[in-house]
C-alpha cells in the first residue's frame, strides 16, 4: 500500500489516536497552524490535550470505533496497537493509516534544513540545548522534541521555513523516517532489543538513519564511541566528531568544574577556540551534549558567541536531573532515565552535590528491557547508598510472569548494593520518610510515572511542620 502524504488532506478532517502524547500532541500544534482540520482521543484528559481543546480540537476521551466515522486519515503512536478499535474501524472500512514518524518526516520536508539529533542517551538534552542556541540567534528555528524546555513552552515550536530541529527516537526504526540534512549520533547503545533483537540490527539502524543525509549533508558524532566511528568509516558523506580529546574535531580546552559539577570550558573545533562555555547543567556527559549543539549550529552558520551566551544559559530540560524541591531537609531530583547507563550517570551527578547519603529510586522500564539488561541493572546503582526498586512499569507490554522486580533487588544484595523492594508509590513514600535524614539526596528515575512519585510527596509536603 503506497503510504499516504499529509499534503493530500488539508481539506479533510485527521483524525489522531493518543493525540495527548507530548509528540503527537506537537504533531497537531503543527497540522493545526497550517490550518487542518484535527480531532483525536485519548485515554486520559490531560494538559496537552486541555491545550488542544482550546484551540478548537475536539478530543475524545477513551478508544472508540465510533471517534473515527468520518475521517479521512488516521494517525497513530508506535504504542496504539492494530487491534485498537479505531485502527480496527480504519482497516475495515480502508481509511489510510500513518505512523507518528512518517508524519513527522513529511513535516519537516518543507525546512531547508532538519537538525535530526539520536542516539540512545541524551537526544532529548542536546536536541533542547541545539533549539534553545538556535532560537537565541535569531534562526526562528522549528522545534519537535521529547521533553519541555521552559525556553519553548514545551516540546513544540511552529518556528519558520529554514530549520527544524527534531529529536530522532530509534525505538522501533522511528527515525528512518526521517528527512535529515544533519544527522547527529551522540552514542549507539543497547537499547530497544526487544525491537532489533541484537546490537548488529541496532547498528545497522543508526547507519541507514545517516544513510538518508543528502550527499551534501553532514553527519556529526561522539568519536569516542567505537560504534559510532565505525558507522563514520563505512559512511559516504561529510562527517565530524565531538569529544573530550583532541583526537575528535570538537573538544574542550581549559576545562574546570564547579563544585556542582557543572563544567566550564573552551570549545575548539580543529584546534582552534570558537567560544567559551561555561554549562549551569551538571555531568561530564553534558560536556558532549554542548558540543554536539555547538557543531550543529556551526555547520547552519549561527554566531558562535551568541551560541556561547545562550549554552550559558540553559537550565536544562524537565525530568532531566530535574530539582523538584525539599521535603524534611532532602533535596528531592527527578531523572528520566531507564537504561542502566543513563541512571550510572544520573546518580554520578548526583553524587556530586555534596549529600549526606543519596538515595536512588528506580523504576524499571518494561519487562522485555530488563530481561535483557538484567545484569547491568543490577550494579548502575553502586554509587548511591541507599537504592529502592518500584514495580516494573509495563508501559505497552503485558506481564511475562517470568521477571520481577523482586529478582532485581535480590541480584543488586548479591552485588553488594543496599536495595529494598518498594512496589508501590505509597510504600516508597514511606520508607523514604521512615529513614532518609536532613542533607540527604533522593534520585527518581525512570521514563514511566515515576516523576508522579515526586509529586505525591511535595504534595504532602514536610513529615513536620
Amino acid at each position: 500500500m503506497t503510504t499516504p502524504h499529509i499534503r493530500d488532506f488539508r481539506d479533510q478532517r485527521v483524525h489522531m489516536i493518543g493525540i495527548g502524547g507530548s509528540s503527537m500532541s506537537g504533531l497537531a500544534q503543527m497540522l493545526l497552524d497550517q490550518g487542518y482540520h484535527i480531532t483525536g482521543s485519548d485515554n486520559t484528559h490531560s494538559h496537552a490535550v486541555e491545550r488542544l481543546e482550546a484551540e478548537g480540537v475536539q478530543v475524545f476521551i477513551g478508544h472508540d470505533a465510533r471517534n473515527v466515522e468520518g475521517a479521512a486519515l488516521i494517525i497513530y503512536s508506535a504504542a496504539i496497537a492494530p487491534d485498537n478499535p479505531e485502527r480496527a474501524y480504519a482497516f475495515a472500512h480502508d481509511i489510510p493509516q500513518m505512523e507518528r514518524a512518517v508524519l513527522l518526516g513529511q513535516v519537516m520536508e518543507g525546512h531547508q534544513d532538519a537538525i535530526c539529533i539520536s542516539g540512545a542517551h541524551g537526544k532529548t538534552t542536546a536536541s533542547s540545548m541545539l533549539a534553545q542556541l538556535l532560537l537565541d540567534c535569531g534562526m526562528d528555528p522549528a522545534v519537535h522534541i521529547g521533553g519541555r524546555l521552559d525556553a519553548l513552552g514545551g516540546g513544540t515550536r511552529i518556528g519558520g521555513e529554514k530549520v527544524f530541529v527534531a529529536e530522532a527516537c530509534e525505538f522501533s526504526g522511528s527515525f528512518l523516517h526521517m528527512k535529515p540534512t544533519i544527522a547527529v549520533v551522540l552514542n549507539i547503545d543497547a537499547d530497544h532489543l526487544d525491537y532489533y533483537g541484537d546490537m548488529a540490527h541496532i547498528e545497522a539502524a543508526f547507519y541507514n538513519f545517516c544513510s538518508l543525509l543528502p550527499m551534501d549533508g553532514l553527519a556529526i558524532g561522539w568519536g569516542e564511541d567505537p560504534r559510532v566511528r565505525a558507522l563514520f568509516a563505512r559512511l559516504d558523506r561529510r562527517h565530524e566528531t565531538f569529544g573530550y580529546t583532541q583526537a575528535c574535531d570538537w573538544y574542550p580546552a581549559d576545562l574546570t568544574y564547579s563544585d556542582h559539577g557543572c563544567s566550564r570550558f573552551t570549545a575548539c573545533f580543529r584546534g582552534k577556540p570558537m567560544c567559551s562555555v561555561a554549562l549551569r547543567v551538571a555531568g561530564k556527559f553534558n560536556i558532549l551534549n554542548a558540543l554536539a549543539a555547538l557543531a550543529s549550529a556551526h555547520a547552519l552558520g549561527a554566531d558562535m558567541r551568541l551560541a556561547s551566551a545562550s549554552l550559558d544559559r540553559f537550565a536544562g530540560v524537565h525530568r532531566r536531573f530535574e530539582y523538584t524541591g525539599d521535603i524534611d531537609g532532602v533535596h528531592m531530583y527527578h531523572d528520566y532515565g531507564h537504561n542502566p547507563v543513563e541512571m550510572r550517570g544520573a546518580l554520578s551527578v548526583a553524587c556530586e552535590q555534596h549529600a549526606n547519603h543519596v538515595w536512588a529510586v528506580m523504576q524499571p522500564h518494561t519487562y522485555s528491557r530488563v530481561k535483557t539488561l538484567f545484569d547491568d541493572y543490577l550494579t548502575c546503582t553502586q554509587a548511591a547508598d541507599y537504592t529502592l526498586v518500584t514495580d516494573i512499569y509495563a508501559a505497552r507490554e503485558k506481564d511475562p510472569g517470568d521477571i520481577n522486580s523482586q529478582m532485581l533487588v535480590d541480584g543488586m544484595r548479591a552485588h553488594g548494593v543496599n536495595a529494598v523492594l518498594t512496589s508501590t508509590f505509597d510504600d516508597t513514600e514511606a520508607y523514604l520518610r521512615a529513614h532518609w535524614q536532613p542533607g540527604d539526596l533522593v534520585l527518581t528515575m525512570g521514563c514511566g510515572n515515576i516523576n508522579l512519585l515526586n509529586e505525591q510527596m511535595q504534595q504532602h509536603g514536610d513529615t513536620k511542620k
